[in-house]
């Protein structure tokens, strides 16, 4: 049987035991809970990895996201298209037409191929159109398979050259007159041309757009006729005789030049059509120049309205001001 002293200082060493025993208990649920918050963080983050395993590059900052979007949001700046028929329009507005007299001009670049018309009216071709017989004579002997005859060459050099109408008259007949014209002009592409009735060649109608593109097919690549066919009219063109090199020559660098001139005074009004076709070079670069005009009171104020007019339909792509001299050319002759 224990004392009263040993039950009493048992009764102590359990009181004290007590909270060491807690203090225990203590560390080891503190110990439970740590590990199971640190298993829990580790599901939690090998989930998170999952969900965004993209890349193993580190995720972008927010200033580095906002400047993605920025550069994403950029689009690329292109240069605005060149209104060339505007450019045209204006220049011309500033070339002096004589009172009841009309012009109308086209332009090709052919280094570029940027083209430009300005007026949709139609014309008398007067002897342009002999630049048109050529064509579709040449075209018609392709078909066939044949070369020109020395016939059909010398008749080719004066109308062109010369601008002899016994000549042109006796081509027309050759190339089946109007009808032969106009399905020549259907190849070609000229949409706005009519062939002239009976043997009035010279009073075949057509517009500025379309000598344009009839002077494509003697100058450009893309054309019905031969790379020789070509060479041969454009030839011609370069050696009109001298008192013919007038018209869309006014806007060439020197003579550098290719063209054919038409001169028709009416004689139901007394006034006179003025025209000019042909190739110019300035500053290294060619270009196609289609010049008609109607409605002068002499063929020298239509020359000068023609030449007046070409030189402001290239200065329209060359950036040249060519308003002061037009203006003055087309003055001085009215």
């Amino acid at each position: 049987m224990e004392s009263s002293r040993a039950t009493s200082g048992s009764r102590r060493a359990r009181r004290r035991g007590r909270p060491r025993r807690r203090a225990l208990l203590y560390v080891c649920l503190a110990t439970v809970a740590v590990v199971g918050v640190t298993a829990a963080g580790t599901v939690y983050v090998k989930a998170h990895a999952r969900e965004n395993a993209v890349s193993s590059a580190p995720s972008p900052s927010p200033s580095s996201s906002a400047s993605a979007r920025e550069e994403a949001s950029v689009e690329p700046v292109t240069e605005p298209a060149v209104d060339r028929d505007a450019l045209l329009s204006s220049a011309m507005g500033k070339v002096t037409v004589p009172s009841g007299a009309k012009v109308s001009a086209a332009v090709l670049d052919l280094d570029s191929g940027d083209s430009a018309v300005y007026g949709d009216a139609a014309f008398d071709t007067a002897s342009i159109v002999k630049v048109d017989i050529l064509a579709t004579l040449l075209l018609q002997a392709q078909d066939a398979g044949r070369h020109l005859t020395a016939t059909e060459k010398a008749y080719a050099t004066k109308m062109i050259e010369n601008s002899d109408n016994t000549s042109a008259s006796e081509l027309w007949d050759v190339i089946g007159k109007a009808s032969g014209l106009d399905a020549a002009n259907k190849r070609f592409g000229l949409t706005g041309t009519q062939g002239g009735d009976g043997a009035l060649w010279g009073l075949t109608q057509t517009t500025a757009a379309d000598q344009l593109t009839l002077l494509q097919q003697v100058f450009g690549e893309d054309s019905k006729l031969s790379e020789a066919s070509r060479a041969y009219l454009q030839g011609l063109m370069k050696t009109v005789e001298s008192d013919q090199r007038w018209g869309i020559s006014a806007a060439a660098d020197g003579s550098a030049f290719a063209l054919k001139n038409g001169w028709l005074a009416r004689s139901t009004t007394g006034l006179w059509d003025v025209n000019s076709i042909g190739r110019v070079t300035v500053a290294g670069t060619d270009y196609l120049v289609a010049v008609l005009s109607k409605g002068t009171v002499s063929q020298a104020k239509g020359i000068s309205l023609v030449e007046a007019a070409a030189k402001a339909a290239v200065g329209s792509f060359t950036g040249a001001d060519a308003s002061a001299s037009a203006s003055a050319s087309a003055s001085a002759s009215q």
